[in-house]
């Protein structure tokens, strides 16, 4: 598994599948709906877009080095683009985004965005 693109995907999909795991036993633990918030499709999007942006500035690596951190940044502001698309809209039909939505959001997207930046500074960092 010396693939970077492959351990990142393996890795990061292990880490949100233990994450959802925990989120859902707090909520659990303390009562409360487990599905709702659209928590599941935070997860996977999150995870989906995470891998989509690694693996697209790992191809583009070679070709486009000193505009790498520029494209994370779009790849970033990709991320609250669907955040402002997809989940918004459901979250504020009521009015206002609770604390559950907001984590059910927040959550995923934090832990992606530290293990997205952590493993691309470590691939950025073994270009010459």
């Amino acid at each position: 598994m010396n693939n970077p693109l492959i351990r990142f995907s393996i890795s990061i999909t292990l880490l949100l599948c233990v994450t959802f795991t925990a989120h859902i036993m707090v909520l659990n633990l303390k009562n409360l709906s487990l599905f709702e918030n659209k928590i599941v499709l935070s997860y996977t999007i999150n995870v989906a877009l995470a891998i989509g942006i690694f693996a697209l500035l790992f191809f583009l690596k070679e070709r486009y080095k000193t505009q790498l951190g520029f494209l994370f940044m779009v790849g970033s502001a990709l991320k609250f683009a669907v955040f402002f698309i997809v989940f918004q809209p459901i979250y504020k039909q009521d009015g206002e985004v609770s604390s559950l939505e907001f984590l059910a959001f927040f959550i995923p997207y934090t832990l992606c965005l530290i293990f997205e930046t952590f493993s691309l500074s470590k691939l950025l960092n073994k270009l010459d």
